[in-house]
């Protein structure tokens, strides 16, 4: 057995656990990175760039289809290729991958050991059955992991997580999804409009995470319109025939059903990678699922020398805000016990679904009661909706009343991934909406539904002129 001396000791050589690293570096040389998986990151291997990558492919053909709409007509039938598809898939995500790689490559191997580290008390961490660290600090940086439900396991070869998709060297015929969340919307539209058999099956009754009831009742019709979707699914037995699973369950109407897929694709969340650390070894308090309290703004862990950074805190699993804890975490692990709260980003969730959501702020539920108004625009007249027939969508602009401080937004709608980050900013900048309303804004763009929404919480908060749609200087939404 080996024995190390450290500073600090980073667990996980994810997003989180390389800016932890980075960060620490700054302080000390002294620095342990541990990773017992592969280097890579769940972005750039499992997550959000395969998922774009073959969401890209999906956008090409839905264009092709929706080309006549436009007067534009192909001379041949739409042909998909599933393996030159996926091979792309494959391709660039190794390629975003590769980047990866040549950054931890860059890393002193004296600063590296490969195995899977487990707690033995606060200060002390042993990998595998080669190494033992003695060190001041620790930040765990672990990541998570897909979870299957009960019901799925047993399933075989026939259950599968998004990590498995993107190693297909060909399209199904036929998938069930289960989840309607990020994974499962963004995923199963893809597939769908790829020529795979799709269905959708959800239990909350929710699509997108979206918390506005309007917002969630008109995504459900548009989605609704284009995809199998069953949001409350009641599902009497999952069962193997031969290669293919056989799902028997109600459907929107109370109708009995039979489904057989190739594949049911488990998008059902994912859990903290926790499990193999040997927590209870330590001081530290634990949840009910095993995660360690921590304080969000400085990601100690009570008042110990552990730290907690990315989606094994079980916080907001995004990449920025990943790289962001990562961050505050190895800074913070590197100066105990001096430990000093980081600025965090504002909450911005972004599905790359067709149309697109995003959450910006303060979501409708985490509104005081009676203190709000709400700014409203339809993207079904808006002038470059109508132009690119991405005419669907609604977005609601939650301001104070009062004061006019734009508190958050909820959209779904045409290229909302960038309406969200204007958005995002304004709120991090703390701006009202008569403020966020003296900014320029082009024509024709989409961004120019942001100033009808603002123009009508405007109205509302009793700041200013009724918005009179009879006056619109070049077409609807300006």
């Amino acid at each position: 057995m080996k024995n190390i001396k450290a500073d600090v000791v980073i667990i996980g050589a994810g997003t989180a656990g390389l800016n932890a690293f980075r960060s620490t570096l700054e302080h000390t040389d002294n620095v342990v990175l541990i990773e017992g998986g592969a280097y890579g990151t769940m972005c750039a291997r499992v997550g959000c760039m395969p998922s774009k990558l073959l969401i890209a492919a999906a956008d090409s053909a839905h264009s092709v289809r929706e080309a006549p709409n436009f007067g534009v007509y192909t001379r041949l039938d739409t042909e998909i290729n599933g393996s030159e598809v996926m091979k792309r898939v494959r391709s660039e995500r190794d390629r975003f991958v590769g980047f990866v790689l040549d950054s931890v490559d860059n890393i002193d191997p004296k600063q590296k050991i490969r195995g899977y580290a487990r707690f033995k008390d606060d200060n002390t961490i042993q990998v595998d059955d080669h190494s033992v660290i003695k060190c001041k600090s620790v930040v765990i940086a672990t990541g998570s992991v897909p979870h299957v439900p009960e019901s799925l396991v047993g399933l075989g070869d026939s259950v599968v997580v998004n990590d498995d998709v993107f190693e297909w060297q060909d399209l199904p015929k036929s998938v069930a999804v289960f989840g309607t969340g990020v994974i499962g919307l963004e995923l199963g539209q893809a597939l769908s409009r790829l020529g795979v058999d799709t269905t959708l099956f959800g239990r909350s009754g929710i699509i997108g995470h979206l918390r506005d009831p309007d917002i969630q009742r008109y995504a459900l019709k548009i989605f609704s319109d284009e995809l199998d979707i069953h949001l409350e699914s009641d599902i009497s037995q999952i069962e193997k025939e031969g290669d293919e699973v056989k799902i028997t369950y109600r459907d929107n109407h109370g109708n009995k059903l039979d489904r057989k897929v190739d594949y049911i694709l488990a998008a059902t969340g994912r859990v903290p990678n926790v499990e193999e650390l040997g927590l209870h070894n330590t001081s530290i308090k634990l949840d009910n699922g095993g995660i360690p309290y921590f304080d969000r703004y400085t990601l100690q862990c009570g008042r110990s020398s552990i730290f907690i950074a990315g989606d094994v805190d079980n916080d907001l699993p995004l990449l920025h805000q990943a790289a962001d804890e990562g961050k505050i975490a190895g800074e913070n692990a590197a100066r105990y016990p001096d430990v000093k709260a980081g600025c965090r980003s504002v909450n911005l969730s972004i599905i790359f679904s067709d149309p697109e959501i995003a959450m910006v702020g303060n979501c409708f539920d985490e509104l005081p009661e009676g203190s709000y108004v709400i700014g409203e625009v339809s993207f079904e007249n808006q002038g470059r909706s109508r132009v690119m027939l991405k005419n669907k969508g609604l977005m609601h602009l939650y301001a104070e009343y009062g004061s006019g401080l734009f508190m958050g937004a909820e959209i779904v709608g045409p290229r909302a991934e960038h309406m969200g980050h204007l958005l995002s900013w304004a709120f991090q900048k703390k701006m009202t909406v008569p403020e966020m309303l003296t900014m320029p804004f082009y024509h024709p763009v989409i961004e120019e539904g942001i100033r009808t929404a603002l123009r009508d919480a405007l109205n509302k908060l009793k700041m200013g002129p009724p918005l009179d749609l009879s006056n619109i200087e070049c077409g609807p939404g300006v």
